[in-house]
């Protein structure tokens, strides 16, 4: 994917066609809303409600959202697009599924005079707008914090393994370069996996079959895109008594993630700012939804393999630790101290500061 820094009033003159459907529309227009999958917890925790309040917010309460999520099933989600049409939503916000697989939906949606804003993960087909996280930075910071785990224990010899996410999302593509751009060279990948669905039980197996190749007591680190396949992966690591537990990576900030850094089981996630993420793709859909140009929301554009130009905001990720828990998704309102440090982690919780 290239990223370009140019302004992008260009780009926008692909929603041109739009804006004659739309300019007759005040507040109340109706926002359809695909999100991906429910195995990650922050879809139906964060992004759906936080899309919600922020468009309700735009619209002085008299906007809609119309929601669906697919489940991690491409096929479904086209039939979603399908029915979102149907229905004639005035914008579509999309997390893409499988990015390819969904063009055909994006164009369907175009053709209806929708225009589209790609959530979270870079769609293809004629989108209208794109807003995410800087997703190679996401894979060098867990790179990054991967070899500072390591400290001495970083060298060309250590064998880690890397488990990568799903090979439909282009995220996943781009976590493992940032994280290769880090790791290459620094220490031996012995083995790496592009793990089916994200699913916890898929990078469980993976690590399984690592465990067998590798050694127990030859893995010095395991990089895992992120906190539901670092929960798989911590689980194999205990079934097959590995201890001390090597440091494992992951992102999200997702509850159980953040649980297991206070423990000390899981070293690092990334978290990334939800409610920008959120507030800047009901800012971009209900622009688009009145027909109104984007440039004061989106001063980047990046480049899809379908489509150049495409008006977007990239939102910077954090390196979270058990350092920075306060800092970072307590301060910003994600979990509560009592929300984290339940009986089970309270004397953990003391330890990092957390009471």
């Amino acid at each position: 994917m290239a990223v370009s820094l140019a302004a992008c009033g260009s780009a926008d003159e692909a929603s041109d066609s739009d804006s004659t459907k739309s300019a007759a529309k005040g507040d109340a227009i109706k926002v359809g809303l695909l999100l991906p999958e429910n195995q990650t917890a922050r879809y139906e925790k964060f992004d759906k409600p936080l899309i919600e309040k922020k468009v309700k917010e735009l619209t002085n309460n008299k906007g809609e959202i119309v929601y669906a999520n697919a489940k991690q099933d491409a096929t479904t989600q086209s039939q979603q697009v399908d029915t979102m049409i149907t229905n004639k939503v005035d914008v579509l916000i999309v997390d893409a599924v499988d990015s390819k697989a969904i063009a055909n939906g994006v164009k369907k949606a175009k053709e209806a005079g929708i225009p589209v804003v790609a959530y979270d993960r870079l769609a293809e087909g004629p989108i209208d707008a794109y807003t995410s996280f800087d997703n190679e930075e996401v894979g060098r910071v867990q790179g990054k914090a991967l070899l500072t785990a390591l400290g001495d224990k970083a060298k060309p010899s250590a064998k880690i393994v890397m488990m990568n996410g799903a090979v439909t999302d282009p995220n996943a593509a781009l976590f493992k370069k940032g994280a290769l751009s880090e790791l290459e060279g620094k220490v031996d990948i012995a083995k790496s996996y592009d793990t089916k669905e994200w699913k916890p039980e898929n990078a469980n197996a993976n690590m399984d079959a690592a465990i067998s190749a590798v050694g127990k007591n030859n893995i010095v680190g395991v990089y895992s895109a992120n906190d539901g396949m670092a929960g798989g992966i911590i689980t194999a690591l205990k079934a097959a008594n590995v201890s001390p537990l090597p440091p494992v990576t992951g992102q999200d900030a997702e509850l159980a993630g953040v649980q297991r850094i206070v423990s000390g089981e899981q070293y690092m996630s990334v978290y990334k700012p939800y409610p920008e993420e959120a507030d800047v793709a009901a800012e971009m859909a209900v622009a688009l939804a009145k027909g109104e140009k984007l440039d004061s929301i989106a001063k980047d554009s990046v480049d899809s393999p379908t489509t150049k130009g495409v008006p977007s905001v990239l939102v910077p990720v954090v390196s979270l630790t058990k350092d920075n828990i306060n800092d970072t998704v307590i301060k910003d309102g994600i979990y509560t101290v009592d929300e984290i440090c339940t009986a089970k982690f309270k004397t953990a919780c003391g330890k990092v500061g957390l009471n």
